[in-house]
């Protein structure tokens, strides 16, 4: 201890210098005891370079940058160390990520880079594909989606899927949100009735089609086929929902409302949403996972991500300058 020095002094973080007093509070000069103390900022350092590149070139994995917000989060969806094959060629490299229970994480990176390929492992789309295989975990809501014996229908009516271009099903707006009702065996049209309105309710699409039932669903447009998409979807009462670039194909008038709509269902669902939009991953999710060349690179909350990335490879994503 150096003379002078104060031995109660709490010890100070390491690589961080303590905090002057702030002007006017409580043993700052010209303070007064007990005036209020401002907040201190938070300290951002500046991102460092994190090697994916590197990772890249030897074929090997790479070990993610995880922000601390998300140590200990409730999550409804668990991925670890997951891995999946085309054929010879790997597509993803131990991916190991927690989404939070009622959150939007959004999925972002250039094309290729094995944001959808993801996206569908969690409903098992991928298993449509003969040479595909996969290993490492993936569990929704604490059960392996994985698993032997996982009954890959049942698990699928847990989830809802919603595709970059809208497909409402060659039936009425009324029948395609009935639908996964009607596959699993419900036949009573009160409880029919009151599904398929809660539904359009829940996509904002009810004012607009409640005198149109009867209509065909191709007769919508393309923003509110899309949210005829989303209505089927939450009929099924889904633990999870993926978006996998709902808005790719819309103007930006549905891009809008199908946001408007993202917000409205955080909390209630979780939400996991691929997307090519850097504004709209920061309008819309409260974190966003970086993803380059089948690697998990940098995950966070959305405003650290876009903001104060803690790697430089992140940073050089999201401002435009690779990608």
């Amino acid at each position: 201890m150096s003379e002078g020095e104060d031995p109660l002094a709490q010890p100070t973080p390491l690589g961080r210098a303590p905090a002057p007093p702030t002007p006017g509070a409580a043993g700052a000069p010209g303070g007064r005891p007990g005036a209020p103390v401002a907040a201190e900022p938070p300290i951002h350092r500046r991102p460092q370079r994190g090697g994916v590149f590197e990772a890249v070139n030897a074929g090997r994995p790479f070990a993610t940058v995880v922000h601390e917000q998300l140590a200990g989060v409730r999550a409804n969806l668990q991925v670890e160390r997951f891995c999946l094959w085309y054929g010879s060629n790997q597509a993803l490299w131990e991916v190991s990520l927690a989404v939070p229970e009622g959150s939007v994480t959004a999925l972002i990176g250039p094309s290729g880079c094995g944001k959808s390929t993801l996206l569908r492992c969690v409903n098992r789309m991928n298993d449509l594909i003969g040479s595909v295989r996969v290993a490492g975990d993936m569990r929704l809501a604490g059960d392996d989606i994985y698993g032997p014996g996982v009954d890959v229908i049942d698990l699928r009516k847990r989830i809802g899927m919603v595709f970059q271009k809208p497909n409402p099903f060659p039936m009425s707006i009324y029948e395609n949100v009935a639908y996964p009702l009607r596959i699993d065996g419900v036949r009573d049209r009160a409880v029919l009735d009151e599904v398929v309105e809660q539904s359009l309710v829940g996509a904002g699409l009810w004012d607009e089609v409640k005198d149109r039932l009867k209509e065909s669903g191709l007769a919508l447009s393309g923003g509110q086929q899309q949210r005829l998409c989303i209505a089927r979807a939450l009929a099924g009462d889904p633990e999870i929902l993926l978006l996998d670039e709902p808005c790719s194909a819309l103007d930006p008038l549905a891009t809008g409302r199908i946001e408007d709509l993202i917000q409205e269902l955080r909390g209630r669902y979780t939400i996991l949403i691929v997307t090519h939009n850097m504004q709209q991953a920061q309008r819309a999710s409260d974190f966003t996972a970086f993803m380059y060349l089948g690697r998990l690179v940098e995950y966070g909350p959305t405003e650290e991500i876009f903001v104060h990335p803690r790697l430089t490879e992140t940073e050089d994503y999201v401002t435009g300058r690779f990608g």
